[in-house]
């Protein structure tokens, strides 16, 4: 995975039992359960699964399509300047139109990138509790 860029997407959530009831007692436990539907967790872990992978290269000359004063550039440049970034459903709409704007400024693998990015952001929408977590892969 070196000098890569994974884009990767919320498959599941559970608790973690043991921990949760070796640690609380049932009243808690309750509200543990109920903290998954309303996305605050205590002993849940999210399962996250691999949706999109780019070269680093390619992911920088890819977002360097995208308007340059743009939130949808400055939020994708985040991934190189901090190695990771979460983009939620309050993100979705800003990036999904600066890709479809900068379309005709990218190449046909760009514009495939887009267009998988483009169905996870629809996806989001659909369910605001899915989030997508990108990372990079440098060493």
């Amino acid at each position: 995975m070196k000098n890569q860029v994974v884009f990767y997407a919320l498959s599941s959530k559970f608790v973690d039992e043991k921990n949760a009831r070796r640690r609380s007692p049932q009243p808690v436990q309750e509200v543990i359960y109920y903290s998954l539907a309303i996305g605050h967790h205590l002993g849940v872990i999210d399962c996250l699964q691999p949706r999109l992978r780019c070269p680093l290269a390619g992911y920088l000359q890819w977002i360097a399509c995208l308007p340059e004063e743009s939130e949808a550039r400055r939020k994708l440049a985040g991934v190189q300047r901090f190695g990771e970034i979460n983009i939620d459903s309050s993100h979705t709409h800003l990036i999904a139109l600066a890709l479809r704007d900068a379309q005709a400024q990218m190449n046909a693998e760009q514009q495939a990138w887009s267009q998988q990015l483009t169905a996870l952001l629809q996806q989001m929408t659909r369910d605001p509790a899915l989030y997508l977590m990108v990372r990079r892969y440098d060493a």
